[in-house]
C-alpha cells in the first residue's frame, strides 16, 4: 500500500489588491474541497472517484471559474468545458462548449466510460449529456448579477477580461482607464488588460498508487463564442499516468503551445526528474513568455505546485498528516 495526497486549485493569477474577506472565502472553499477529498481517500476511494467529487464540488460553488459563476462569453452566455483522466490505463474523457450541464466534470467521465470517443463538444455533448440523463439546468443558472456586471466593464474596456472577480476600481485603472495595448501582458501576441483566471482543478493519487487529474472553466469573460482552452485538452491543461497527475491553469494558449501537463510526465520518465524538480523544470523552462500554474501528485504519494504568476489558489494534503492552502508565493 502507498501514501494518498491530493490538490486543489482554483485558478493561478491573483489580483494582489484582492479584498481580504475574497481571500478567505476562496480559502475556505479550498479547505471543505481538500476535506471532502480526504474523507474519499480514507474510505479508500479510487482516485478517478476523488477527482470528479472535489471539482463537483467546485463546479457547484460560484466563487471560482467553473460551472455556476462561470465566465461569459461575448454574448452574455455560458459555454464550458471540462476534462477528467485516469491514470492507470490513461483513459480520458473531455467536453466543450456546455450550456445547460450542471456539472461538466462528470458528463467528461461519463465520455471516458460510456462512449467510444474522448472528447465531445457543442450540439454533440449536449445531446450525449440528455442521453445519459445527467442534471441539466437553464443557461441563466450558471450567469451572476457579479459576471454581468463585469461582462460590461470588459465590453466597455473592448478586452478580453482575464479576472472576472477584480475590484472595479482596480479594473478601472488597468484596463477601462488605459487602452489595452499598454499591457505588458499578452497572448497569442496581442496585448490583454488583466491577467488573473480562476480555471478549477484537482490531482489525486490514492493508496493503490493510482492518480487521475480533473480540470473544469468557463473560460474567459467576454471571449469569442466557440473559444476553447487548455482546460479540455488532454495533455496541455489535465494528464494523468501511473507516473503523476497534473492539472493546470492559467493562460489558456500558452498551455496549449507548451502541452504543460504533459510535460511534467515526460521529464519525469525521460530526465528522471522527481516530481517537484518536473513541475519546477516545466513552469521555467515550457511557457516563454505565459503565465501560469500546475498542481500534481505523484504515484509515490508526493505533491506539488508551482506558478510564474503572482499567485494561485491552492491547497494540499498528504496521508502523513500535512496540509495546506495558500494563495500567494
Amino acid at each position: 500500500m502507498g501514501k494518498w495526497a491530493i490538490a486543489v486549485h482554483g485558478g493561478a493569477g491573483v489580483d494582489p489588491n484582492l479584498p481580504v474577506q475574497r481571500q478567505e472565502a476562496a480559502k475556505q472553499l479550498l479547505t471543505r474541497c481538500l476535506n471532502l477529498g480526504i474523507s474519499g481517500l480514507r474510505s479508500n476511494c479510487p482516485a478517478i472517484d476523488v477527482v470528479e467529487l472535489v471539482v463537483r464540488e467546485l463546479e457547484t460553488d460560484p466563487l471560482f471559474n467553473s460551472g455556476r459563476g462561470s465566465a461569459l462569453t461575448e454574448n452574455g452566455t455560458v459555454e464550458m468545458e471540462a476534462s477528467i483522466m485516469d491514470g492507470p490505463k490513461r483513459r480520458c474523457g473531455a467536453v466543450s462548449g456546455l450550456t445547460t450541464v450542471k456539472n461538466p466534470i462528470s458528463l467528461a467521465r461519463l465520455v471516458m466510460e460510456k462512449s467510444p470517443h474522448s472528447y465531445l463538444a457543442f450540439s454533440g455533448a449536449e445531446e450525449f449529456a440528455r442521453q445519459q440523463g445527467v442534471e441539466l439546468v437553464d443557461n441563466e443558472y450558471f450567469i451572476t448579477e457579479e459576471n454581468l456586471g463585469m461582462l460590461k466593464l470588459a465590453k466597455e474596456a473592448n478586452s478580453i477580461l482575464f479576472d472576472y472577480r477584480i475590484p472595479n476600481g482596480g479594473f478601472e485603472t488597468c484596463s477601462a482607464g488605459a487602452a489595452a495595448t499598454d499591457s505588458p501582458l499578452q497572448m497569442n501576441g496581442l496585448p490583454i488588460s488583466l491577467y488573473a483566471p480562476e480555471t478549477v482543478g484537482c490531482v489525486v493519487v490514492d493508496q493503490e498508487g493510482r492518480c487521475a487529474a480533473a480540470t473544469s472553466t468557463g473560460g474567459l469573460m467576454n471571449k469569442r463564442t466557440g473559444r476553447i482552452g487548455d482546460s479540455p485538452l488532454i495533455g496541455a491543461g489535465t494528464y494523468a499516468s501511473n507516473l503523476c497527475g497534473v492539472s493546470c491553469t492559467g493562460e489558456g494558449e500558452a498551455i496549449i503551445r507548451a502541452t504543460l501537463a504533459r510535460d511534467v510526465a515526460a521529464v519525469m520518465e525521460y530526465k528522471g526528474l522527481c516530481l517537484q524538480e518536473a513541475v519546477d523544470f516545466v513552469i521555467k523552462e515550457r511557457l516563454d513568455e505565459g503565465q501560469a500554474g500546475l498542481i500534481a501528485v505523484s504515484k509515490n504519494g508526493e505533491v506539488a505546485c508551482g506558478f510564474n504568476a503572482n499567485g494561485m489558489f491552492r491547497g494540499c494534503a498528504t496521508e502523513d498528516g500535512f496540509m495546506e492552502v495558500g494563495i500567494w508565493p
